[in-house]
């Protein structure tokens, strides 16, 4: 069974520094595409970043660009998203999504990887609050 844990969040003051992980079980991190999502109060979820595992890039939302940095440990099977200077505009609730990886995938990666459609298993969120 695939399983997505995200842990990390909390209360972090504006200009500070949270870094979020999202474990994964069940399947190969390496064949896998996955996302940093986030939603906040009355808003619609919007997707922050993501990483193909197999081949490394990365994609990010121009919002956070220059901030955040994501990464994966394939050996942990563990993504990670080090949020820098943030924003009081960062709260929310910060989920991971996976999706399983092919080469169609990555070569259309970079139009559809911030839409929600594109991934099929998804973990609890964390929050992120930042205080102004």
């Amino acid at each position: 069974e695939v399983q997505l844990q995200a842990s990390g969040g909390g209360l972090v003051q504006a200009g500070g520094s949270l870094r979020l992980s999202c474990a994964a079980s069940g399947f190969t991190f390496d064949d896998y595409v996955i996302g940093w999502f986030r939603q906040a109060p009355g808003k619609e979820r919007e997707g922050v970043s993501c990483i193909s595992a197999s081949d490394g890039r990365t994609y990010y939302a121009d919002s956070v660009k220059g901030r955040f940095t994501i990464s994966s440990d394939n050996a942990k099977n563990t993504v990670y998203l080090q949020m820098n200077s943030l924003k009081p505009e960062d709260t929310a609730v910060y989920y991971c999504a996976v999706r399983p990886s092919d080469r169609s995938l990555r070569l259309r990666l970079w139009l559809i990887w911030y839409n929600v459609r594109t991934y099929d298993t998804w973990g609890q969120g964390t929050q992120v609050t930042v205080s102004s």
